[in-house]
């Protein structure tokens, strides 16, 4: 039985002897890098897991409300870790290299808009508010926000295409107002118990004018009121709903026309500002509840106004 152990080690041994020994695994070179991932000195498959881990790590964005993070999937991403691994393979010692890596662009542009939903902030106009003996009373117009969103897709899609993660600012703009106090444009106060019509630039007064206003039985409606129609040399139509106009006919453009040659009208009913074929009313509640005007005044005033021009009536 000792010879027959012998043996069989003997011939283990020799069969051990003869075994060819195994092939080496494929090192990559020292300081190689792959999409910024420290790859050399090892060998394919923990280089794979090494840069597919690395590619998977969210984009990390800097937000006011704090990070946010993109996963990499939300934009298509798809890397071709096998080529990046090939090269590496085949690479020089310190070498840098990049994972070949698509995305689509409009899903980046997505995510973008997400945000842009977020965290942009609209800016406020200015708007008149009232009127006093001093002029018309405003809101303050305010800034706003909106997110940089070319800037901010080109980013990302950077970090997708070269495996960087690098945490992203979000890059916002500001957005001035339209419309500032400063250059608000026109605005109107009619003051009923002074008959006076005053035009102001913003805060600016720019002309004053003798006006007539609604009688007492038909008061020019006080409130914040707008422009909305503008007409040259208008036809007049006898308001229907009003008795004193009861049998009267429509009168078109002439030296007649109760409306003169202008007619800015406002969205309070059946009321507007215009020209008259009865000057001598100017400076009296006389009217049925319109503002008349001189008629070159009122000629003057329709080019210095514009449909929206705010007319505050006290």
């Amino acid at each position: 039985m000792v010879k027959t152990l012998a043996a069989l080690l003997c011939s283990a041994g020799l069969a051990c002897a003869a075994a060819p020994a195994s092939t080496p695994a494929h090192l990559i070179a020292h300081g190689v890098t792959v999409s910024g991932v420290r790859v050399g000195g090892l060998t394919a498959e923990p280089a794979r897991q090494r840069i597919t881990t690395s590619l998977l790590q969210p984009i990390q964005i800097t937000t006011p409300r704090g990070v946010t993070t993109v996963d990499p999937a939300r934009a298509g991403a798809v890397a071709d870790v096998d080529a990046a691994l090939a090269a590496a393979l085949a690479a020089r010692r310190g070498r840098s290299l990049t994972v070949p890596v698509q995305y689509s662009a409009e899903r980046a542009a997505g995510i973008v808009g997400d945000l842009a939903a977020t965290f942009d902030k609209p800016a406020i106009d200015a708007t008149v508010i009232g009127a006093d003996g001093h002029g018309p009373e405003f809101t303050r117009a305010k800034t706003g926000v909106a997110v940089d969103r070319r800037t901010m897709g080109a980013a990302i899609g950077d970090l997708l295409r070269n495996g960087d993660r690098t945490p992203l600012t979000l890059l916002t703009t500001v957005v001035p107002p339209k419309r500032t106090v400063a250059n608000f444009g026109p605005v109107i106060v009619v003051t009923r118990g002074a008959n006076t019509l005053r035009l102001y630039n913003g805060k600016r007064l720019v002309r004053t004018f003798r006006v007539a206003t609604g009688q007492a039985i038909y008061p020019t409606p006080a409130g914040l009121w707008r422009i909305v129609d503008k007409q040259l040399n208008p036809w007049w139509y006898p308001p229907t709903y009003d008795s004193w106009a009861k049998g009267l006919k429509p009168v078109p453009p002439g030296p007649s026309n109760p409306l003169g040659t202008r007619w800015m009208g406002l969205n309070a009913p059946g009321v507007g500002i215009h020209g008259t074929d009865a000057p001598t009313s100017i400076g009296y509640s006389a009217s049925h509840g319109c503002i008349r005007m001189h008629v070159p005044e009122a000629e003057w005033l329709f080019e210095h106004v514009r449909v929206g021009t705010p007319v505050v009536i006290l």
